[in-house]
């Protein structure tokens, strides 16, 4: 294992935050603290960095947090650049040596963390990664309001006075939504109904115009997915919504060593529980989220409608699986051949 320190001469930590910025220059021999500088989150205060950094040698790398979040301006700008830049995760505070806080440790600990680990991280891509995480993000908060719309709508009715209710009675969502919209509310009737028949005439128009939005952002992530990797919408249970998460994670090849690597980023990998004779392992609710929800929905869709998935089912059900168990296996395989088909691997349909 080739540990960062046989391979630069400095390393510069950066705590990133929405308007400053604190970097530390680290040697890379030794762990020692060479400069540091706090500066604006902005163009000029990227080139101050640059320039702190420059007089230090040429091999040198940039351990900077948050690089899709507060940092996403620095790392782009180093990127450009031709700077080796490593994406650390936030501290954990309980691990912070006696409660210490401040930018300028911060920026210590992250260049001496990067130091410390055999594996790291690479900052995800920009351009169509970037465009269907912008997407995604979008739809699901669209989706997510229309269902608080949508349940708020069924509540009303519920109590709405009985002139009202019995509109919305025995009708699906679709249809309360419709009958919803195209309410008119009557002057003559009390404050009451005139406010609820207002209220579910703001709720159904909202829903439906969510609703239209959520379809307007799946369909530009169909284009970003169609032109990227059309690929991916070959493969038995993926469509549109879960090829463009699973590609927002994996983001670029080589970002993740292997296909293990990968299942553990979408939380897929059991964590090892063994003590003695006992062999066991733990779930794994770790990762990106988000990908292990893609990774359960190409599982649920080849359950139901791929042969060989149903047999291997019940092969592992014979054998003392249970069906949460199955399915803990099935996304560990899911995951192993997404990340060859990313990859470009011959064997990425030879998983089962």
């Amino acid at each position: 294992m080739t540990m960062l320190a046989d391979e630069v001469d400095v390393v510069i930590g950066v705590d990133t935050h929405k308007h400053t910025h604190t970097a530390a220059v680290v040697l890379a021999a030794t762990g020692a603290s060479v400069g540091e500088r706090t500066v604006g989150a902005d163009p000029n205060g990227y080139q101050e960095l640059f320039e702190l950094a420059e007089p230090h040698g040429a091999l040198r790398a940039w351990a900077i947090e948050g690089t899709a979040g507060y940092g996403a301006g620095l790392t782009r700008y180093l990127l450009e650049r031709g700077e080796r830049v490593i994406e650390l995760d936030r501290p954990n505070r309980a691990h912070r040596r006696g409660g210490a806080k401040s930018d300028s440790l911060d920026a210590l600990r992250a260049a001496r963390e990067a130091l410390a680990r055999g594996q790291l991280a690479e900052p995800r891509a920009g351009g169509q990664r970037a465009a269907l995480s912008v997407l995604l993000a979008t739809r699901r908060s669209a989706v997510d309001a229309g269902k608080v719309a949508q349940q708020q709508l069924h509540a009303l009715v519920v109590a709405a006075p009985e002139s009202l209710r019995a509109k919305f009675r025995s009708k699906t969502t679709t249809q309360m939504l419709s009958i919803g919209a195209r309410l008119r509310v009557d002057g003559r009737w009390d404050l009451e109904t005139r406010t609820t028949a207002s209220v579910l005439k703001a709720l159904s128009s909202r829903a439906r115009e969510l609703a239209t939005e959520a379809k307007r952002h799946e369909d530009a992530i169909n284009q970003v997915v169609r032109s990227w990797r059309p690929d991916l919408l070959t493969l038995e249970g993926v469509g549109p919504i879960v090829a463009a998460t699973v590609l927002c994670a994996w983001s670029h090849p080589g970002r993740c060593r292997s296909d293990g690597a990968f299942a553990k980023l979408g939380g897929a990998a059991p964590i090892p529980a063994s003590s003695g004779l006992t062999v066991r392992y733990r779930l794994n609710r770790y990762g990106d989220r988000q990908l292990n929800r893609a990774l359960h929905t190409i599982v649920i869709v080849r359950l139901s409608h791929d042969p060989a998935t149903k047999a291997y089912a019940q092969r592992r059900i014979k054998e003392g699986r249970t069906p949460r168990e199955v399915k803990r296996c099935l996304k560990r395989y899911v995951a192993r051949q997404l990340f060859r088909q990313l990859e470009g691997s011959e064997k990425a349909l030879d998983c089962l």
